[in-house]
C-alpha cells in the first residue's frame, strides 16, 4: 500500500466561530483507494502559506509513501532541512498527516485506532466545555461573573461535570506581566460566583494564557485556592517550564499546560521540571497520535494525566477522543458545548456527546468521515490567524 494522492482543505468557519476562524484538514488517498483525514492546527502562518507547506512535505515525502510506516515517516518528516527539534509549524503540518495515516491503517484493518493502540480502557470520556455566549450577549460571559454562573448552571443541567472560564483579561505579545488588582478581583468573584453557581457538582478550570509572571501567577492562586478549581491552565508562558514549575510549587491547585508544545521532548522537559500535573496535548500540533500516545506513557511514570486540548475542528477532536479511549492516565476531554454547530455539520456523522460524556465510536480508522460538499461549501476568505494575540501590553 502506497499514498498515491493529498487535498487540503481550508475551512472558514460561520459566525460565531467557536474552534478558531478556520480550520485546516489533509485527505490522503492510497493506490487501494483507502482514504485518510487528519487536521492541522494553528500553524502561525496565514493559510494560504500553510497549504503550500502541507503540499511540499506531502509532495516530498508522503506520496509514495507506505502509511503503515507511521515510525519512518515521522523521523524523515520530523529531520526534514536538518531541523530535527520541536518546530511548531513543521510538526503541526506533521500531525495531520500522521493522524491521516492511521486513519487510513484503522480503515484497512477493520478497527479503531483506538484498537490498535493498546484497546478501549473507557467505555465513555468526561467532557468540559468553556462558558460561551449565546447569541445577542456579546463578550460578556467573560467579563460579567453572573452571567458566567448563570451559563454554567446551564451546563451543568445539560450533564457537563466541568467548565472552563479564563476571566484573567487579555493576552498579550507582550506577556507575562503581573495582573492588576481589578484583574485579580474580577477572578477571584469568578470562582465564588461559579462555586456559590454549582456548588461541589462540577468543577472549575481555570484558564489562562500564559499572561503571568511565575510571581504574579502565585498570587493570582492563592486567591482562587480557596475555590478548590480542578486546575490552574498555563499560568506562566510555555517555552520556561521551570518558571512553571515554580508556580506548581508554590500552589495546591493542580497546573495544567501543553496545547503549545510539540513532542515528547517539549513535554518530558514539563514533566522533569515537576511543572505540570495534567497535559493538554493538542493532537494536531503535538506530533500526531503515535507521539500523543509517547507522552501519556512518560505522563503515567509522573502520575501526571491527560487533558487533550481542543479549539479547532473536529477531526483533532476525533483524534483526541482516539487517544483518550486508550489511555488509563486520561482525565477530561476538552468539547465545544456539545459538538452541534458546524462541527457536527462538517461531518457526515456527528461526535455523540450524552449527559457530559463522549461514547467512543466503533467505526474504522478515526471513526469520522467530513463532508466534504461542505467543506468547499466555506473556504475561508479572511486575512485573519486563526487565533491572534493583542498587539500591545495590558
Amino acid at each position: 500500500m502506497k499514498v498515491s494522492s493529498f487535498e487540503v482543505f481550508v475551512v472558514g468557519t460561520p459566525p460565531p466561530h467557536f474552534g478558531g476562524r478556520y480550520w485546516v484538514f489533509v485527505k490522503l488517498t492510497t493506490d487501494g483507494g483507502v482514504e485518510g483525514v487528519g487536521e492541522i492546527y494553528s500553524v502561525p502562518f496565514h493559510p494560504r502559506v500553510v497549504e503550500r507547506m502541507i503540499a511540499d512535505v506531502c509532495e516530498r515525502m508522503v506520496i509514495g509513501a507506505d502509511p503503515f510506516r507511521i515510525e519512518q515517516l515521522w523521523r524523515r518528516i520530523y529531520s526534514s532541512g536538518y531541523t530535527q527539534r520541536p518546530d511548531t509549524s513543521l510538526l503541526a503540518v506533521l500531525s495531520g498527516i500522521e493522524m491521516a495515516c492511521w486513519d487510513i491503517i484503522g480503515k484497512e484493518l477493520g478497527r479503531p485506532v483506538y484498537d490498535l493502540l493498546g484497546g478501549k480502557v473507557h467505555d465513555r470520556l468526561r467532557s468540559y466545555t468553556y462558558l460561551y455566549p449565546e447569541p445577542g450577549e456579546g463578550d460578556r460571559v467573560y467579563s460579567d461573573p453572573d452571567l458566567a454562573a448563570q451559563r454554567a448552571s446551564e451546563y451543568l443541567a445539560l450533564g457537563f461535570t466541568a467548565v472552563k472560564f479564563d476571566p484573567a483579561g487579555p493576552y498579550s505579545a507582550f506577556d507575562p506581566r503581573q495582573l492588576s488588582l481589578a484583574a485579580l478581583d474580577c477572578s477571584e468573584l469568578f470562582m465564588k460566583r461559579l462555586r456559590e453557581a454549582v456548588g461541589s457538582a462540577c468543577d472549575l478550570l481555570f484558564g489562562t494564557h500564559g499572561q503571568m509572571t511565575p510571581a504574579g501567577a502565585i498570587r493570582l492562586a492563592r486567591r482562587i485556592e480557596p475555590y478548590d478549581p480542578l486546575w490552574f491552565e498555563e499560568p506562566t508562558p510555555p517555552e520556561m517550564p521551570g518558571a512553571m514549575g515554580q508556580v506548581a510549587r508554590a500552589t495546591s491547585i493542580p497546573v495544567a499546560s501543553g496545547e503549545r508544545l510539540t513532542t515528547k521532548y517539549e513535554f518530558a522537559a514539563l514533566l522533569q521540571s515537576r511543572a505540570a500535573a495534567i497535559l493538554q496535548m493538542n493532537l494536531g500540533r503535538v506530533g500526531g497520535i503515535l507521539e500523543a500516545k509517547k507522552i501519556a506513557g512518560m505522563a503515567e511514570t509522573h502520575y501526571a494525566q491527560i487533558a487533550p486540548h481542543l479549539y479547532c475542528g473536529p477531526v483533532v477532536g476525533a483524534a483526541n477522543i482516539q487517544i483518550s479511549t486508550c489511555s488509563p492516565n486520561f482525565l477530561i476531554l476538552e468539547s465545544i458545548k456539545t459538538w452541534g454547530g458546524f462541527h457536527a455539520e462538517l461531518l457526515k456523522s456527528p461526535i455523540r456527546w450524552e449527559a457530559g460524556y463522549v461514547i467512543p465510536p466503533d467505526a474504522p480508522g478515526l471513526g469520522v468521515e467530513i463532508d466534504e460538499e461542505v467543506a468547499r461549501a466555506h473556504p475561508y476568505e479572511g486575512e485573519a490567524l486563526h487565533l491572534e494575540m493583542s498587539d500591545r501590553p495590558q
